[in-house]
């Protein structure tokens, strides 16, 4: 058996309990008002009628009829009024207390009204181009104070987010979704695409002439262990001194060779290293045993120990930059988030381009909430509307629009007496 939904209380409109009595006080004193009117027309009714039966004159007739029509009119409206809140005189007569007997109908009626009225794509849609949300947007972005506000909101955020997210999650995260989708991936083909590209555009030439000044600059500074290595390499029954002179001489070609290459771009070893460099690309792309050997220097890297605790530690070192540009206000993130949304905001308020384009897609996601979800959100109206106390909710509702409804019973005292006037009048020269 399903429970029934606890009734709640409407909420209290804003200013609570002084307004509320303040409320209280004014629909009392209408209603004081609109009682005295009752009471004036019985009390003339009364008074006329006295004089009627000891031969006053005949306006007498014409005052009756007025104040007698304007108690009927006052009681007729008394009660109208008073059948929309609650039973009058405590008496179940039908059609009454329509308020708390009919709660759950007027909010179903009112969530109807407000979706056929309100959430229509059309109206919607006319309503926000008239706003000009973008613009009124950029208008509000373009003051720095605006923008730092965002910007701060947004290192809460960010803040909130990194204290609740678990190291260990977002590296499992991370290893899943960004290390084994490296795994996966085949290293030889986009790497050998890549190189091609750099070594058609001569980006590696800087690389090449760093190379080529190194190893010029090594030969240059290391005559010492030249001669070593050639006079090692001598047989035993050599002399000396032609090792020394077979090893100056080497050394000195060796030299000149480093220089030529380090100073000639056109030098045949250059060329010679763009030709092998070129054709080591395409391998990568169309090679089997070239892209194998990728796989393989691929594998030994990535499961190298070092690889492994810098994967690991990755999170932790972007958590911490994180958190620490996004606690300090002068920090280089926020100043150019600031910046950035600084920028955002100019540009709305002066390309219109920019602005329709913003104001299409808050167009185009309203419309799109208005038609797919406008039963859902008036349900919010006619369930919160049904889990109100009916006692309750016309308390509320009299003590909002209680007092003006009082008009209504005036108004019923000066019109019913008019009108029996007016009808008596045609009555006495008709007949």
């Amino acid at each position: 058996m399903v429970a029934a939904p606890a009734r709640t209380v409407p909420a209290d409109p804003p200013g609570g309990a002084a307004a509320d009595e303040e409320k209280r006080r004014g629909l009392r004193k209408m209603k004081t008002v609109a009682l005295s009117f009752l009471v004036g027309a019985t009390v003339v009714f009364l008074v006329t009628s006295w004089g009627q039966a000891h031969g006053w004159a005949g306006w007498a007739g014409y005052v009756r009829a007025a104040a007698e029509a304007g108690m009927v009119g006052a009681l007729a409206d008394w009660f109208a009024v008073t059948a929309l809140f609650r039973h009058p005189l405590g008496l179940k007569i039908p059609h009454t207390a329509i308020i708390p007997n009919k709660k759950d109908a007027l909010g179903n009626s009112l969530g109807d009204f407000v979706g056929a009225n309100f959430l229509s794509e059309a109206v919607v849609r006319d309503k926000l181009r008239r706003v000009e949300i973008a613009r009124r947007l950029g208008g509000w972005l373009a003051e720095e104070k605006n923008a730092e506000r965002i910007t701060s909101e947004l290192a809460t955020v960010v803040r909130g987010a990194m204290t609740v997210l678990r190291d260990e999650d977002v590296q499992a995260v991370m290893e899943q979704a960004v290390v084994r989708r490296i795994v996966d991936q085949p290293w030889g083909p986009p790497l050998g695409k890549l190189l091609a590209e750099v070594f058609a555009d001569g980006a590696h030439h800087k690389l090449v002439d760093l190379m080529c000044d190194r190893g010029y600059e090594w030969v240059r500074d290391n005559h010492t262990a030249m001669l070593r290595v050639v006079s090692d390499r001598a047989p035993s029954w050599s002399p000396k001194f032609v090792d020394e002179m077979l090893a100056d001489k080497v050394y000195g070609e060796v030299l000149s060779f480093t220089w030529a290459v380090k100073t000639d771009v056109n030098h045949p070893m250059r060329l010679a290293l763009d030709k092998f460099l070129g054709e080591f690309a395409q391998d990568l792309q169309t090679d089997p045993d070239t892209m194998q050997r990728a796989e393989q220097v691929k594998t030994q890297i990535l499961e190298h120990g070092e690889v492994k605790k810098l994967i690991g530690s990755a999170w932790a070192t972007a958590k911490g930059m994180l958190l620490t540009a996004a606690e300090d206000p002068s920090s280089e993130l926020r100043k150019r988030v600031r910046e950035g949304l600084m920028s955002l905001g100019g540009r709305l308020v002066t390309e219109e381009s920019l602005r329709s384009k913003v104001d299409g897609w808050v167009e185009g996601a309203a419309a799109y909430l208005v038609t797919n979800y406008a039963k859902e959100i008036t349900t919010i109206i006619t369930d919160t509307v049904e889990r109100w106390d009916a006692e309750e909710t016309s308390r509320k509702i009299e003590l909002q629009v209680g007092r003006d409804l009082q008009f209504i019973r005036i108004n019923g005292t000066v019109v019913g007496s008019l009108a029996g006037l007016v009808i008596y009048t045609l009555a006495q020269l008709l007949f």
